[in-house]
């Protein structure tokens, strides 16, 4: 733990100089450095505070997706597409150590203007021990051995059956199950498969390929399935579903004829008896999908109390302006209004706080902060493609990757000043926030203080 290796006055020596813990020195060809931690996505009126950035070496951050934490090895693990690859940032030390190559990397739409998300990889990214795996835009799941080095990391390649990309994945507890959500498929899916736990070797396979009934996600409209999550109590994988059909009731989920007007969903899937076709929910079984209210979500990360937290966001639900926070086990919901438009979100046990990656947010990307009662706390501005956010719970530092601004890397770049502000760079960064934590004495061993 940080606050253990750093007395009280090393921690506000950090707090007060970031570049101490940051890699700002590190050369970049024809990157232009400054002090990072600058600017609207440094307020010095909030309670998370921006720390430092990482710069990631090589081609500008133009497009990547999800990101992820494992606070045991003290690794941060981003899915790079502008590099091909996975970056992995040592949490301990601030600094990058490596990215995992082998992916798809950036695929352009037919006009190479912009960047076709759906064939575009890595993609999602989940990790368990030694295993990382990390979907492709070619519809494949790379399965890495992190303790391997980067000539032999990727141990399998497995094939889901689809034409565009794995996306978003989660795995049970004890890293012995994995899903991984086909969105951009028409209709979309998910597939279960077996993972590899706390072995020494390789040996993924897939159990079944699940799809939700057509009635619920009508097949030839672009409907998809967003972030899986597992929730350890009720023993069930949960999933955000944007758009479905008659949520409520004559409800537009076509695209093409108007705005949408449908909610979304909560798929629930029961990995120990699942089903080839999901349908409507049965509280019986507590599986199939939950509609939802005012939602229309893409991230979902688990809190407190079995309570799950949706990234709502207007690109699916236009009408929809606040984020949702349903219970697991009861069903009962609240909406928190003054934030909006999340992709990936993360609960720290940490701090017990919710974190969001609000890239869609009404006048500007931010990192929203939400407390373990459901309460917005504050958002802090990001660079506007900032869509991927993680939290290292043992430290509460919390990632968040800034995108290169458009003048550097064209469509897909950073619309404002505020990424090259944190980044201290024009290359983009990962921008590392730190939210100090006080302790009970009684239950510490150091001086009070605590990343948890």
């Amino acid at each position: 733990m940080l606050a253990r290796l750093l007395p009280r006055t090393s921690l506000a020596v950090a707090l007060a100089a970031p570049a101490l813990l940051g890699v700002t020195s590190l050369a970049l060809p024809g990157a232009a450095f400054a002090a990072p931690c600058t600017g609207p996505g440094a307020p010095s009126t909030t309670q998370t505070r921006c720390l430092t950035a990482v710069q990631i070496p090589g081609n500008p951050l133009r497009s990547y997706d999800i990101s992820w934490v494992d606070p045991y090895r003290g690794e941060y693990y981003l899915a790079d597409r502008s590099n091909s690859g996975v970056d992995v940032i040592d949490t301990r030390t601030l600094t990058f150590k490596r990215t995992i190559g082998g992916f798809v990397g950036v695929v352009l739409n037919s006009s190479h203007t912009a960047v076709n998300n759906n064939l575009s990889g890595p993609d999602g990214v989940t990790s368990h021990g030694r295993w990382l795996y990390a979907g492709d835009g070619d519809s494949t799941l790379k399965v890495i051995d992190l303790n391997a080095p980067n000539s032999s990391a990727i141990k399998e390649i497995i094939k889901t059956g689809g034409t565009t990309r794995v996306d978003e994945m989660a795995l049970t507890t004890d890293g012995e199950l994995l899903v991984a959500a086909n969105n951009a498929e028409d209709p979309p899916f998910i597939t279960l498969m077996r993972a590899n736990g706390d072995r020494s070797y390789s040996a993924v396979n897939i159990i079944t390929k699940i799809v939700i009934a057509n009635s619920i996600v009508p097949a030839n409209f672009g409907l998809s399935i967003e972030q899986p999550t597992w929730d350890p109590k009720t023993k069930r994988f949960y999933a955000s579903v944007p758009t479905i059909a008659n949520n409520p009731a004559g409800c537009n989920y076509d695209a093409s004829t108007g705005p949408i007007t449908c909610s979304g969903g909560l798929m629930i899937v029961d990995p120990m008896n699942p089903s080839a076709v999901v349908g409507a929910y049965d509280p019986n079984t507590n599986t199939g999908v939950v509609p939802l209210n005012a939602c229309g979500p893409n991230g979902i990360t688990v809190g407190p109390h079995d309570n799950l937290l949706q990234g709502c966001t207007p690109a699916n639900l236009p009408s929809g302006t606040t984020t949702l926070v349903i219970n697991a086990a009861t069903k009962n919901y609240a909406n928190i209004g003054g934030i909006t438009g999340s992709d990936e979100v993360w609960y720290n046990k940490g701090d017990d706080r919710y974190y969001t990656g609000s890239n869609r947010q009404a006048g500007g990307a931010v990192l929203g902060v939400i407390d373990g009662t459901s309460v917005l706390i504050e958002t802090i501005p990001q660079s506007s493609g900032s869509h991927s956010v993680a939290a290292d719970s043992l430290r509460n530092l919390i990632f968040v990757p800034q995108s290169a601004p458009t003048s550097v890397v064209g469509s897909g770049g950073d619309t404002t000043p505020v990424g090259a502000g944190i980044c201290g760079s024009t290359n983009g960064c990962i921008g590392v926030y730190v939210h100090q934590v006080r302790r009970d004495r009684d239950h510490d061993d150091h001086d009070g203080w605590d990343r948890h």
